[in-house]
């Protein structure tokens, strides 16, 4: 493989005087790798899609809007939040699906140095109400779903304006989003600290409660980039390695992506949606995800990229309509959430003759992507994550926090640009979770001879389903609420679709009974329904313990078969 053309492309792009040159800066104490040439916060980047204008930018179902209405529609809601005393450092909340106003809202607000709040679509009332009591937004743009969650509790939202989406005749005291529209006006003049909060978003919670990750204008500017970087490095080696003159390749042409992941998460926000808007591209827009439906829009909207979870990928490579589906759009298939199995990687590679398999690795603690990995680098170690990007510093460190030999296992810290200030309010959390700027990834990785990150298991007790982080003690928490259960061990069961589904071995009280069914839907009451265990498992005898009193659960779950959970 080409990785002596990567270290030397790799070099050169990072060069003094290239477009990625680093630099080491100073931030919160800690000296931390940094582009030296990025735009100073991400306002100065939606400015400049303006010279997009004539180009359609958002495509959802029967609605398509430009660049130019779209710079209308933010300047409008940046003027209206103006004039209702939101400042630079306030928080405003979205709470809806995926819909063309979620992005609205969050350029207005990033542009106008305001912390877009993203709200999880999936939270349930408690959780909804946790997150908007933790981030007290001055103003909340909902759906309508959101808005009857927010007022089964009013008092949620006591100090906040509500505005809501989509919904004809809103109650008394909902301000339509019409109104915030029908105003107009122009884009107010601020100044941006770097380092000020872009968004918070919230990560599932070890203690049943969710994080709010605070993503800084530098954090989310520099991911942009180091995706940019990424498509370069690795383009430039290939082309060198294959005698290809760079110069002789012409420009792609503006990218078509197709956003299939929640827009409240970084994978679809930061790393999908930034990439396309920044590149003056076309953002196709999903009400929910149905691989067939995937398909219709990629043959019809000529979809260049398709970035989800790995699952989203495999059901569209081997649905039915996937053979008499024109795809000879797309040139990337792949996406983040979770780690692509090897041999998805392969038949990504050989399903659709025009597009290449890619992957990134990264969380919401680093504003997006740590690594990235694509085409025949990606087919050659497709059990790997790809290199960290020009941004990051990253070891493997032991239980002590030293560092390890070159292709050791250990916990993956990284450090730089992109790592986020902290966590909303909890200080404890934050110091948990970063010392000295060296974020604790919680995965166990290797790296090997050629600087490529292989994520080998979890050291976070957390299932990943489908790209979502469910924690096990929030869900051991909730199922500790029912009255029958003695005792609950949550943790990760393989599967072929969502990389892993969450079971539960439950030890009942005496005199007590409880079925499966009874205990999702418990649970499905007071968390969101995905983090709900699918496999449960109802024990005769107390769960097995280590000498500590902790729970054995590695053996436990060894010991446990898919066929006989309830």
């Amino acid at each position: 493989m080409h990785y002596a053309e990567l270290k030397q492309a790799w070099a050169e792009l990072t060069s003094p005087g290239q477009p990625f040159e680093i630099e080491e800066i100073e931030v919160r104490g800690n000296s931390i790798r940094a582009f030296k040439h990025a735009p100073p916060n991400i306002r100065a980047i939606w400015l400049s899609t303006a010279a997009f204008a004539d180009r359609t930018y958002m495509v959802y179902e029967g609605e398509r809007l430009t660049y130019g209405e779209a710079h209308t529609r933010v300047n409008a809601i940046a003027a209206w939040l103006w004039a209702e005393g939101v400042r630079p450092g306030d928080r405003v909340a979205i709470a809806m699906r995926n819909y063309p106003e979620w992005m609205l809202l969050y350029w207005a607000c990033v542009s106008l140095g305001v912390a877009a709040v993203g709200m999880n679509a999936w939270w349930v009332t408690d959780e909804l109400e946790y997150a908007l009591k933790d981030s007290a937004p001055k103003v909340v743009f909902c759906d309508e779903e959101r808005l009857a969650r927010i007022l089964e509790r009013p008092e949620m939202a006591a100090d906040t304006r509500l505005i809501v989406t989509r919904m004809a005749n809103p109650p008394a005291g909902v301000l339509p989003f019409s109104e915030v529209l029908v105003r107009g006006g122009d884009m107010p003049e601020v100044q941006i600290d770097p380092d000020a909060d872009a968004c918070i978003f919230y990560t599932s919670g070890t203690t049943g409660f969710p994080k709010g990750a605070q993503l800084t204008h530098r954090g989310c500017v520099s991911n942009l980039m180091n995706m940019g970087f990424s498509g370069q490095v690795q383009g430039l080696a290939t082309m060198r390695a294959n005698g290809v003159d760079p110069a002789s390749v012409p420009a792609p042409n503006p990218p078509v992506g197709l956003i299939v992941t929640p827009l409240f998460h970084v994978t679809a926000n930061n790393c999908a949606a930034y990439a396309i808007t920044a590149a003056g591209g076309t953002m196709v827009l999903m009400y929910k995800w149905d691989a067939g439906e995937a398909l219709k829009l990629i043959e019809r909207e000529k979809v260049t990229a398709l970035s989800g979870v790995p699952v989203m990928a495999r059901e569209v490579i081997t649905h039915p309509d996937f053979a008499k589906t024109d795809t000879s759009s797309l040139l990337s298939l792949g996406g983040g959430g979770a780690q692509l199995q090897p041999d998805l990687v392969a038949k990504i590679d050989s399903a659709v003759a025009t597009a290449r398999p890619n992957t990134g690795y990264g969380m919401t603690e680093t504003c997006g992507i740590i690594t990235s990995v694509s085409a025949d680098f990606f087919v050659d170690k497709p059990d790997s994550c790809g290199p960290a990007m020009p941004t990051f510093e990253a070891r493997c460190v032991d239980d002590d926090g030293q560092t390890v030999p070159p292709g050791h296992v250990g916990e993956l810290w990284v450090k730089g640009a992109p790592v986020i200030k902290g966590y909303l309010n909890r200080p404890d959390a934050t110091a948990e979770s970063i010392t000295n700027g060296w974020l604790h990834t919680g995965d166990v990785a290797r790296i090997d001879e050629d600087g490529f990150i292989f994520i080998v298991d979890r050291k976070k007790d957390m299932v990943l389903r489908g790209g979502e982080n469910v924690y096990c003690a929030e869900v051991e928490a909730a199922a500790y609420r029912h009255p029958a259960v003695a005792e609950a061990c949550v943790f990760g069961v393989p599967d072929d679709r969502l990389g892993e589904e969450v079971g539960a071995a439950i030890l009942l009280r005496e005199g007590h009974t409880l079925t499966g069914d009874e205990l999702r839907t418990h649970c499905a009451a007071i968390m969101a329904r995905h983090k709900a265990p699918r496999y449960v498992w109802f024990l005769d005898a107390p769960i097995p313990r280590n000498a500590s009193g902790k729970f054995l659960k590695r053996a436990l779950r060894e010991s446990l078969k898919v066929e006989h959970a309830g």
